[in-house]
């Protein structure tokens, strides 16, 4: 079971930086915001870099793109970050170690942006959605469950049927989460595993090729 942690807190940081260092990010930027307001307040969360749509004016967010970015790395309220934390804490090392640190948190960031343009065309379908403010690290979280998704599928060998079978859990538990719970943006989940998903087979490591030894 490759999702099952072992761990010290020391070798946690030295086999996973940057995981470890997007769960840093995260719980550093709650604290500055939270500091100066609160958390849950969406004008309070729009002065610090909430992704925002806004049917009829900006329905894409690309008056300032940068949120896209931004808003990967902050949290409505104290249980939404312990919530996002603790997935990213558990399950994405695995991925790390598989793709390498460099290729993962390209791959992870590219997911985040993948469910924030998701989220944003969905609101901008539906017209009278309004202004639309997102937060949060679930959608590139979701590109790690996409990855495993596409590991699960297609590449069996690699993973063990417990871990197959957990993947398959997450996933199906996420999507009736995000129906069911208010103010939970389903768009941004689905965005984030369908890219992570689509996009792993470009950021896994190819297996070295043998040697000719030539005679």
């Amino acid at each position: 079971m490759i999702f099952l942690r072992y761990e010290s807190f020391g070798s946690y940081l030295r086999l996973y930086p940057v995981t470890s260092t997007l769960i840093a990010l995260n719980l550093i930027y709650f604290i500055v915001v939270a500091m100066s307001g609160n958390t849950t307040d969406a004008g309070h969360l729009f002065e610090y870099g909430a992704f925002v749509t806004e049917a009829g004016h900006d329905p894409y967010g690309m008056i300032e793109p940068w949120r896209y970015l931004t808003a990967m790395f902050m949290h409505a309220g104290l249980e939404h970050l312990l919530y996002n934390m603790f997935a990213l804490l558990i399950f994405a090392p695995p991925l790390e170690r598989l793709l390498g640190s460099v290729r993962y948190a390209f791959f992870y960031v590219l997911c985040g942006i993948a469910g924030n343009v998701m989220s944003a065309l969905a609101n901008t379908i539906e017209s009278d959605s309004g202004i639309h403010i997102g937060v949060g690290a679930s959608g590139a979280i979701y590109g790690v469950y996409g990855a495993f998704l596409f590991l699960s599928l297609l590449r069996k060998a690699q993973l063990d049927e417990s871990s197959r079978k957990t993947v398959y859990t997450i996933l199906i538990f996420g999507v009736i989460y995000s129906l069911l719970v208010p103010r939970v943006d389903l768009w941004a989940h689905v965005g984030g595993a369908l890219g992570g998903f689509l996009l792993y087979q470009l950021f896994e490591r190819k297996p070295a090729r043998g040697r000719r030894h030539h005679t």
